[in-house]
């Protein structure tokens, strides 16, 4: 059964970085592009940033660009959000998901993933 499952949420002051990470298993992964979208209390879920099956191309919101950094390790089947110079907006429900898609690059549309994660929330907070 495949799962994907988020950690590293947690209380950060404004200013300051946290490092979420999304662990596979049940698929190759290595064939999935891959993408963290977020929900903020109130709002609906957006995208935050993909990151294609082999890491090649990367595409951010503009709300987190040069803030945020998506990685992979297709090794340890897992993905990365390093996340800087966080502000009090980027409180929400840190998701990730997954989109078969071997070549090419990948996609912030919500409606593409059939493959989601349950959530890590972050709050940002002085």
């Amino acid at each position: 059964q495949s799962q994907l499952v988020e950690s590293g949420g947690g209380l950060v002051q404004p200013g300051g970085s946290l490092n979420l990470s999304c662990a596979s298993s049940g698929f190759n992964s290595n064939y999935y592009a891959m993408a963290w979208f977020r929900q903020a209390p109130g709002k609906e879920r957006e995208g935050v940033a993909c990151i294609s099956a082999n890491g090649g191309y990367r595409n951010y919101a503009d709300s987190v660009k040069g803030r945020f950094a998506i990685s992979r390790d297709n090794a340890k089947n897992t993905m990365y959000l390093q996340m800087n110079t966080l502000e009090p907006e980027d409180t929400a429900v840190y998701y990730c998901a997954a989109l078969f898609k071997l070549f090419g690059d990948c996609s912030t549309e919500e409606s593409r993933y059939d493959n989601w994660g349950q959530g890590t929330p972050v709050t940002v907070s002085s």
